[in-house]
């Protein structure tokens, strides 16, 4: 998109900001850096040379603030915990930083209408405790569960653990109030599943990366809290095995199929092998891994019902090998497994990572095309892959040692490319940002594009919310 240059000086900028809110609300980035702060995410982007930040405590606070920005043409970022994986919240040279942090609070668990209206800025693991005070189950879950915001699970549209059965994050909002980059505020806060009024801004708003507004205040549905949690790990000799145990699992077991979480021996030897305080769920070797969960209302019943399904897997020679989780610390050590990938950019400080996404039909392929390719391309790359097989979503770790920058677009070209041929995307959950929005048209039509550009000047004219990120 055509940026649209700042028309008064960053200091005058700056000066004005200070002047509205006051030091408490606007702190300079030099003095932020010295306190510790960083204003770049999980992405490998770095940060550049940011010239304020600014942390309101309340929406009229953002409001003000984005209405000079505007004024300004000055380009605002917008930073949850930090957490994102494709560079949209990594604050680049000349912006300012906007962070929701002091806007955390609970503001209501409505028991009756199942929700809770949270400030955007509260952590999702947060929300989950909460959630289960309140005799109910806030079912989003991923592994920066104790560091991402709920503001930054919306604007990315998180998918994680539990997609398979309780959907991404915008299945699982009612309501959103947020500031537009005007200083405009959009308040919808409702409670009600069916609200067909008109365009659903909600829904625009959601996975949006904050570059068309700043989601300041939530309403989220809570669902009841299930009673009983069934957890195994299972190791399978083939891919139609796999597929085959999702598809019993969902038609077969009561509370149906929590979390499907598939990984590859690269992926679960490179684990092992690095991290010596996790168990090996299973003593054989297996040519795909499979953490199955379930959950429902009667914990005895479902263990029960659970142990069944998995001895008739057996009997029809789906499964090879299985251990039930018999205590929430064996569910545990499981899910610890899965919830390594955390570590491995200190594992693999070079890593070129990939979340990708494809019909689950073809996910084996799309997993075997690319480590053959790069084994013939690259001889002695590590290729890690593991994923969330129900919703199709692959992820892909691949480590070249000695890669330079010619290298690493030459994976990121034939990976892409594989996920072209396939009809796949480029993104499951991670979103776009900085990182993929130069390969966002291998999955998005000319007119797809053309339409975001579109709403992108209706709502951001100034194109000041989250430059460059998304459509470049």
């Amino acid at each position: 998109m055509t940026e649209t240059p700042i028309t008064l000086s960053a200091a005058t900028v700056v000066d004005q900001l200070v002047a509205a809110l006051g030091p408490d609300i606007v702190t300079l980035a030099a003095e932020a850096q010295a306190d510790g702060r960083r204003f770049a995410d999980w992405s490998g982007v770095p940060s550049g040379d940011v010239l304020a930040l600014v942390r309101p405590r309340s929406t009229e606070d953002l409001s003000r603030a984005l209405a000079i920005c505007h004024s300004a043409g000055q380009p605002v970022t917008v930073q949850g915990g930090l957490t994102g994986l494709a560079g949209g919240a990594s604050a680049l040279d000349g912006e300012i930083a906007v962070s929701l942090e002091r806007m955390k609070a609970i503001e209501e668990v409505d028991p009756i209408s199942a929700t809770m209206t949270v400030q955007a800025g509260c952590i999702l693991q947060t929300v989950q405790e909460a959630a289960l005070q309140a005799g109910y189950f806030f079912p989003l879950d991923l592994g920066a569960r104790g560091s991402c915001t709920i503001g930054g699970v919306l604007a990315t549209n998180a998918g994680g653990n539990r997609v398979i059965k309780y959907g991404m994050t915008r299945d699982l909002v009612l309501g959103v109030e947020a500031v537009l980059a005007d200083g405009s505020v959009i308040s919808g806060l409702h409670k009600m599943l069916k609200n067909n009024s008109g365009y659903d801004l909600k829904n625009l708003l959601i996975g949006s990366e904050g570059t068309l507004g700043v989601i300041t205040r939530v309403v989220l549905r809570l669902r009841p809290r299930p009673l009983g949690v069934s957890t195994a790990w299972c190791g399978l000799s083939n891919f139609e095995s796999v597929t085959s145990l999702l598809r019993r699992a969902q038609s077969e077991l009561a509370g149906g199929v929590s979390a499907f979480e598939v990984m590859w021996p690269s992926y679960l030897g490179f684990v092992l092998g690095n991290f010596p305080e996790l168990r090996r769920p299973l003593a054989g070797e297996h040519a795909f891994h499979v953490l199955l969960e379930t959950d429902g209302a009667d914990p005895e019943a479902q263990g029960e019902q659970f142990e069944g399904f998995l001895g008739r897997m057996f009997e029809d020679e789906i499964l090879d090998d299985a251990a039930v989780a018999m205590s929430d610390q064996a569910a545990l050590d499981f899910w610890a497994v899965r919830d390594a990938p955390g570590e491995f950019p200190r594992l693999i400080p070079k890593m070129i990572a990939f979340d990708i996404s494809f019909a689950v039909r073809d996910l084996a392929d799309a997993a075997e095309r690319i480590t053959q390719g790069l084994d013939e391309r690259y001889p002695g790359s590590l290729a890690l892959v593991y994923g969330h097989l129900g919703d199709g979503n692959l992820h892909l770790i691949i480590d070249v040692p000695g890669a330079t920058k010619e290298v690493v677009e030459a994976v990121e070209a034939f990976v892409y490319g594989v996920v072209s041929e396939l009809n796949g995307s480029v993104s499951a959950e991670h979103g776009i940002g900085l990182k993929k929005r130069n390969v966002l048209s291998r999955t998005r039509t000319p007119a797809e594009l053309a339409a975001m550009v579109a709403i992108k000047r209706g709502l951001d004219p100034k194109s000041i919310l989250g430059r460059g990120r998304i459509l470049g």
